[in-house]
């Protein structure tokens, strides 16, 4: 299966905003932050495999900067929210969690057409995933 995007997604959120103060867990534990990255990768993996989907950009944008101002509002600094965005290690675990749901939901790789099912499914149940598509 091609690699899913979350590199990509989450270099788009470095570009936000975030506080500087310290927080006490680690990122990774934030569900809120780490479901919504998983959530906005497979939308977008979906809309690269899927010629009649598309990914919602500007919504998208928008979702990632509100997981940032989250992690911001939770006392992560700049930096520990840059390196967990930049972990690699962390990348590819994210990877496997979305390939994982996607399998569950009926994406079978290599199939372009599963991902249209899954993804119309997505969007007529108004999921987050849906709600990032169109």
């Amino acid at each position: 299966m091609k690699k899913l995007a979350l590199g990509a997604v989450m270099a788009f959120a470095t570009v936000m905003s975030a506080g500087n103060l310290s927080a006490q867990t680690a990122l990774k534990d934030v569900s809120k932050v780490r479901d919504g990255i998983i959530f906005v990768g497979m939308a977008y993996e979906i809309s690269e495999q899927c010629d009649s989907i598309r990914a919602r950009l500007f919504r998208g944008f928008g979702y990632l900067q509100s997981l940032r101002s989250h992690a911001s509002s939770l006392g992560y600094s700049d930096e520990e929210i840059d390196a967990y965005i930049n972990d690699d290690a962390e990348k590819d675990r994210l990877e496997g969690i979305a390939r994982a749901q996607l399998a569950s939901l009926g994406v079978v790789a290599g199939d372009p057409e599963s991902y249209c099912t899954v993804g119309r499914a997505q969007i007529a149940a108004n999921t987050r995933v849906g709600w990032l598509l169109r």
